[in-house]
């Protein structure tokens, strides 16, 4: 599997949102990585109302 094609800047903002490894976002399937992404947004939004 290929590494996910994003910057260095973005693969670390990830890493530290979803508290994981840059390793492992690095590494990580794109539609589990945009899974997880969903799922933070949702907690968001949630967070502000």
């Amino acid at each position: 599997m290929r590494p996910l094609q994003i910057s260095t800047d973005t693969a670390q903002k990830l890493a530290a949102s979803l508290n994981v490894p840059l390793e492992q976002v690095m590494h990580m399937p794109q539609h589990i990585l945009l899974a997880k992404l969903a799922e933070l947004n949702k907690e968001e939004e949630e967070d502000q109302n």
